[in-house]
């Protein structure tokens, strides 16, 4: 079974946890203080950080989790510089990115880190990365390992796979062999199964994880001095900060807001095409490797569908992935099925819609599937699910989503021209293959 795009976040926020500067009680605050005031102070304490903190949880996927992004926006600029000055001087409220050099403070040097990184001249990095760990990274970053499947298109995307030293060996026979150069890169073993003495002999600057290995590889490679970081780039809503810390942390920051542009234009156009529409077309996503098994919130899956205007009927019943019954899909009684591919045929490499053809056919005469509105009324469809769910192009499985869930606000569209421009301008390599079935045409 190979390896999904799925991402979830776990735990509690390090926000609600007390992450960066902790309050500081001095016992003569309290000294004086009425029994009513007590109890009026301690409701504030364990209130209204509450309230902030889903405030924060609200805006989090907007937030470029860099130390020196003082003002907490999506970038690191000179307002950061401005509004730093601003806390040493009393006039802000001081945020958890203010202290740009990690060291404990606001000062006039956090100052100049802020605007070393915005010249991309740091030395070092702080960063949260996508396990909410707080990790400092040396720079410039020259050699990389990237770990998790989905981090693969986005290095070539950036135009820095001359960085990497190291990919999974699934990587290069399996999910990417067309990407460039990539043959020629040393293989450390497969998911399950890393070669960590591999690793180590590359001398990587860094190795990038997923949130769930993150721990493992960490305690393996940690001893030897190599900075492990985590990065999912599977959910649409977290890609773009994602994103940026990755090209932050490769020296890549003006490509990453090129290839923003070009993505957030299409998610944009979909959005206001689909957010006035009261009734939303109901859908089942299953993975075709694991039978009923699906994703909810948290989910590449969910986000997907979502983003395309349509509802997930499993958004509430499952976590990031989980298997549903039947009778429960029966009686949801979706109005379109999307069979999320992971049994090889879909590819870059498959020249033939006949086994895409035959998994709808099965959808067709399967129990639990064909008694719901979408296949009696023919609306099954395969999309391809490591190449097209995650990262990078997760935009694009957006957009043949919104024209099957909704043909006539998409007349215009063709998600097949959009999908050809990703592989030809941003991966530099002819496209082809099967991707999605069945195509409808601008």
């Amino acid at each position: 079974m190979r390896e999904r795009g799925l991402g979830f976040r776990g735990g509690m926020s390090e926000d609600l946890c007390g992450h960066g500067k902790k309050a500081r009680w001095r016992k003569d605050v309290w000294r004086g203080v009425s029994a009513f005031m007590c109890a009026f102070l301690l409701f504030a304490v364990f209130v209204v950080p509450a309230a902030s903190h889903e405030k924060l949880a609200s805006e989090d996927y907007n937030t470029l989790k860099i130390y020196g992004n003082a003002n907490e926006d999506d970038t690191v600029d000179m307002r950061d510089v401005t509004y730093i000055k601003l806390v040493i001087f009393g006039k802000k409220p001081e945020t958890e990115f203010c202290d740009a050099n990690y060291d404990g403070r606001v000062s006039m040097l956090d100052v100049v880190q802020t605007k070393l990184i915005i010249v991309g001249k740091e030395a070092k990095l702080t960063i949260v990365d996508s396990a909410d760990r707080t990790v400092t990274v040396k720079k410039p970053v020259e050699r990389i390992v990237p770990q998790p499947i989905t981090l693969y298109e986005p290095i070539w995307v950036l135009g820095a796979q001359d960085k990497v030293v190291g990919v999974r060996t699934e990587a290069k026979e399996d999910d990417y062999p067309w990407l460039p150069r990539i043959q020629d890169i040393p293989a450390i073993g497969r998911r399950k199964e890393l070669d960590y003495e591999k690793i180590i002999e590359l001398k990587p600057d860094i190795v990038i994880a997923s949130k769930k290995a993150v721990e493992e590889m960490e305690e393996k490679l940690a001893p030897a001095g190599i900075t492990v970081v985590a990065l999912q780039l599977v959910e649409i809503e977290k890609f773009d900060p994602e994103f940026k810390i990755l090209a932050k942390i490769l020296g890549k920051d003006e490509r990453a807001e090129e290839f923003i542009s070009w993505r957030q234009k299409h998610l944009e156009m979909v959005k206001e095409r689909t957010e006035g529409i009261e009734s939303k077309v109901k859908v089942f996503g299953e993975y075709t490797d694991v039978e009923w098994g699906t994703g909810g919130k948290g989910s590449g899956l969910h986000s997907v569908i979502t983003a395309a205007g349509g509802y997930n009927i499993a958004g509430d019943e499952v976590g990031y992935f989980g298997i549903v019954d039947p009778e429960w899909v029966i009686r949801e009684n979706p109005e379109v099925i999307l069979l999320v591919e992971w049994t090889g045929l879909t590819g870059y490499y498959i020249d033939s819609y006949e086994g895409v053809k035959q998994l709808i056919e099965n959808a067709y005469n399967r129990t639990g599937l064909k008694e719901t509105y979408a296949v009696k009324n023919g609306r099954v469809y395969v999309i391809d699910g490591p190449g097209v769910l995650t990262a990078c192009r997760n935009n694009i499985a957006v957009l043949y989503c919104a024209k099957w869930f909704y043909p006539e606000q998409f007349e215009d569209l063709n998600p097949e021209e959009i999908h050809r421009e990703y592989f030809e301008e941003w991966i530099g390599v002819e496209y082809k293959g099967v991707w999605a079935y069945p195509l409808i045409g601008g």
